[in-house]
């Protein structure tokens, strides 16, 4: 892809290429004080009943502390070789044992900060469930997906991002929230089946395609799944119980994106393995392959040995993609069950769904 485009793209690659990824935050940071301060200036004057209730202290410390322990031993479980390292071992007994208060405390304590009861209902469990998985399987593939596209097939972080940008759309007709959520989970399988096809000579075309196809089920995904979140709740509840389940969409596309990239780094080693099984000198057809490379190149033995090993990794690391995408393919269409589980709720109005708005 050139760089013949307008300028304000032109900045944003240089502010990407020139400098660094961080500053991608960093140029929000005025942005976001601007805003803050329309809004205080719009709102100051405007008040809402208000009530003053007890903070749950221990309950946000035990939340602090669960979520902490098991997001960096997801994140550095490889790095450390899993439970052959101390502190892998110490980060799971510490979010097991404050997990276990924590459910114990949130529902027992009159004002939790986490409201598990929500939980017994079957559309706000259903519901949760099946947008919070679905999250975490499409964010870890989105990270992914760049990631690859930067480290093997040299593009830049901008032309990554450019192909990899989602189209969303704005229109959720009026009809079962059931319906239009499967319509998405199946929409986003046959996506994730489309790169599960990817191939080392991919062009852009096929990488955007994709892409452009997943701007229809992520119009019909959000808006229909949180109304069958916030159905059959009371008013007074809905507030609660969106924070509720946001926190968890939140918290499985963090584990989702560790999980995955674990996942692609475990595929990777176990097809560079198999790639790998009959290459030795004792197989005449390695033998004769390498001996094609130094007369083709004109190079010697050592470097002949690590063309091939860097042809290997390229193909070990698109079959290792083509597992999760496939994998994330059946994980849509299994979810889809939890979302019939009870009542339906509709798309647009009514006093739940108005909320999810």
């Amino acid at each position: 892809m050139t760089a013949t485009v307008g300028p304000g793209r032109s900045r944003t690659r240089r502010i990407t290429d020139s400098y660094s990824w961080s500053w991608i935050f960093y140029i929000n940071i005025p942005v976001g004080l601007f805003a803050a301060g329309v809004t205080w200036i719009i709102y100051r004057d405007r008040k809402s009943p208000t009530r003053k209730a007890p903070i749950d202290i221990v309950g946000l410390r035990l939340l602090i502390t669960w979520v902490a322990s098991l997001q960096i031993m997801l994140d550095k479980r490889r790095d450390l070789d899993w439970f052959s390292s101390p502190v892998i071992v110490v980060l799971v007994i510490i979010a097991v044992i404050a997990f276990t208060f924590f459910v114990v405390w949130e529902l027992t304590d009159d004002n939790p900060v986490v409201d598990l009861r929500f939980f017994s209902g079957h559309n706000f469990f259903g519901g949760t469930v099946a947008i919070s998985v679905a999250y975490g399987v499409f964010f870890g593939n989105l990270v992914l997906l760049p990631q690859w596209m930067q480290q093997y097939l040299n593009y830049r972080s901008v032309d990554a991002g450019l192909v990899t940008a989602p189209i969303m759309g704005k229109v959720l007709p009026r009809s079962d929230a059931r319906i239009i959520a499967t319509m998405a989970f199946i929409g986003f399988a046959f996506v994730f089946w489309l790169r599960s096809k990817y191939v080392i000579e991919i062009d852009t075309w096929h990488l955007v395609l994709p892409t452009l196809l997943q701007g229809i089920p992520m119009a019909m995904f959000f808006v229909p799944l949180t109304a069958i979140v916030l159905s059959s709740l009371p008013p007074h509840k809905i507030p609660a119980a969106a924070g509720l389940s946001n926190f968890v969409l939140v918290f499985c596309g963090a584990v989702g994106t560790s999980l995955a990239g674990n996942a692609w780094d475990d595929r990777i080693a176990l097809h560079h393995e198999r790639l790998t099984e009959q290459a030795n000198i004792y197989n005449p057809a390695f033998v004769q392959s390498i001996g094609m490379s130094q007369s083709a190149l004109d190079i010697g033995t050592a470097q002949a040995r690590g063309l091939f090993n860097f042809t290997v990794n390229l193909q070990a690391a698109m079959m290792g993609l083509n597992d999760i995408f496939l994998i994330s393919a059946v994980i849509f269409v299994l979810i889809i069950p939890l979302i019939w589980i009870k009542k339906a709720a509709k798309g647009g109005g009514g006093g739940a769904t108005s909320g999810a708005h």
